[in-house]
C-alpha cells in the first residue's frame, strides 16, 4: 500500500481529487449563503448536466455537446503544460487561442478556403504568436508572462478588427459558416452518428485525442522531449551539456502556440461557436486550460479526463434554477478548483512528507540494533 502511495501518478490523481472535492464543497457553501433552500438540488444539477434530461436520446446529444467543447479545451491544456515542461509559464495561451479563431474564421469566410487549409491556417498563426513570446524571452529576457499577457489583448482587438469584415450586418457576430462556406466545415466522418446525430462531432474529436498521444510521446520518449525537460529543470546546466537552452525555449512555445491556435479551429470550425467582434475580454478557454493542465497533473493523458470534467461542471451550470441562481455559479466552482490546483504539488510533499514519517521510527530502530550489535 505505502509503495502505491509513493508512486507519482497515484499522488496527482489523490491531490487532483482532493482539489475537486474541496472546490465542490466549498461551492456547495456559496450556494448555501446565496439561497439554503436549493444548494442541494443546485450542486447536483451541475454534476449531473446532460443527466438531467429524462429522455436518453437527447442526453446523448448533450453529452456531444460537451465532449465537442472538451476538445479545444484539451488543447489548451496541452499547449500549457507542453511550455511548462520547459520552465516556462505560457499565460498567452488565450491570446494564441484566439488569433487561431481569427485565423481559421477569417479564412473561412473571407477566403473561402477548405476546412483543412483554416485549420492549418489556424495552427501556424497560433505558432506565430508562441513565436513572439518565445523570441522575447530568449533573445531580450522579457518575462514570458508580461509578453503573453500584452500580447492577450493585442491579439484580441487584432481580432476584433479582422474578423468585422465579416459579421452580419445587424449583430456584432461572424456570418454563419454554413451559408458562406460550408467545406469549411470539419468532416462527421459518421461520428455524429454515435451521439444522437449531433452536427457538432467531428474529427475534431479524433484530431485531438490523437495530438495528445503525440504530445505524450514527444515529451516522455523522444530526445527532444528529453531536452526539453532537461531546459526546464536547469536552463544553466543544459546549456553545459551542450543543449540549445534558447533554441529549446522558442521551440516551445511555437508548439505550445500551434497547440492553442489547433484547439480554436477545432471548436470554431464546428460551427458550435460563432465570435463576436465587440469581445472585451479574450476567451476563457485558454485561462481554463491552466486549470485543466494541473488538474491533471502536467500528464497529456491526466489531460483528457480533467479537461472533460471542468467542461462538464460548466456546461451543468446552465442547468440550476435560475430564479435562485445564476449559471455562473458553476464559473465560480472552476474557479475555485483552478485555485486549490495551486497546491497539488503542496499535497504531493505532505503526502511525501506523512509517509517518510512512519518509516522514521523503523529506521532508528534497526540503526540502534545495528549498534548494539557492532558493540
Amino acid at each position: 500500500m505505502k509503495k502505491l502511495l509513493k508512486n507519482d501518478g497515484v499522488q496527482t490523481f489523490l491531490a487532483s481529487l482532493l482539489c475537486i472535492i474541496l472546490g465542490m464543497l466549498i461551492g456547495y457553501i456559496v450556494l448555501l449563503f446565496i439561497n439554503p433552500a436549493g444548494a442541494g438540488k443546485a450542486i447536483m444539477d451541475i454534476m449531473r448536466n446532460f443527466f438531467n434530461f429524462s429522455n436518453p436520446l437527447m442526453q446523448l446529444k448533450r453529452f456531444g455537446n460537451t465532449v465537442a467543447k472538451t476538445m479545444p479545451l484539451l488543447l489548451c491544456s496541452l499547449s500549457i503544460l507542453f511550455s511548462y515542461k520547459v520552465g516556462l509559464f505560457n499565460i498567452g495561451v488565450a491570446g494564441q487561442y484566439c488569433i487561431g479563431v481569427c485565423a481559421s474564421l477569417y479564412a473561412a469566410l473571407a477566403w473561402h478556403w477548405n476546412w483543412f487549409f483554416c485549420m492549418t491556417f489556424a495552427i501556424v498563426a497560433g505558432a506565430f504568436a508562441g513565436m513572439l513570446v518565445g523570441l522575447l524571452k530568449s533573445l531580450f529576457n522579457v518575462n514570458e508572462v508580461i509578453s503573453g499577457i500584452m500580447l492577450n489583448w493585442i491579439i484580441l482587438y487584432f481580432t476584433n478588427m479582422t474578423l468585422n469584415k465579416v459579421k452580419e450586418v445587424a449583430s456584432p457576430y461572424t456570418l454563419y459558416i454554413d451559408q458562406v462556406n460550408p467545406g469549411a466545415f470539419l468532416p462527421n466522418a459518421g461520428l455524429d452518428k454515435l451521439f444522437n446525430n449531433n452536427q457538432y462531432i467531428t474529427i475534431a474529436v479524433p484530431i485531438a485525442l490523437v495530438v495528445t498521444i503525440a504530445v505524450y510521446v514527444v515529451l516522455n520518449k523522444t530526445k527532444l522531449g528529453y531536452e526539453l525537460r532537461a531546459t526546464g529543470l536547469n536552463a544553466k546546466a543544459a546549456k553545459y551539456c551542450g543543449m540549445a537552452e534558447k533554441k529549446n525555449m522558442i521551440l516551445s512555445l511555437v508548439i505550445s502556440g500551434a497547440l492553442a491556435g489547433l484547439g480554436a479551429s477545432l471548436l470554431y470550425q464546428t460551427g458550435y461557436m460563432r465570435w463576436e467582434c465587440t469581445s472585451a475580454s479574450v476567451p476563457a478557454m485558454g485561462f481554463n486550460g491552466i486549470a485543466t493542465a494541473f488538474l491533471g497533473g502536467l500528464n497529456p493523458i491526466g489531460a483528457i479526463f480533467s479537461s472533460y470534467f471542468i467542461q462538464h461542471i460548466t456546461d451543468g451550470g446552465s442547468y440550476v434554477d435560475k430564479s435562485m441562481y445564476c449559471s455562473q455559479i458553476s464559473d465560480l466552482i472552476s474557479s475555485i478548483i483552478i485555485y486549490l490546483c495551486g497546491f497539488v504539488f503542496f499535497m504531493k510533499y505532505a503526502f511525501n512528507k506523512v509517509l517518510n514519517k512512519k518509516k522514521e521510527p523503523v529506521n532508528n530502530a534497526n540503526a540502534k540494533t545495528d549498534k548494539g550489535g557492532e558493540n
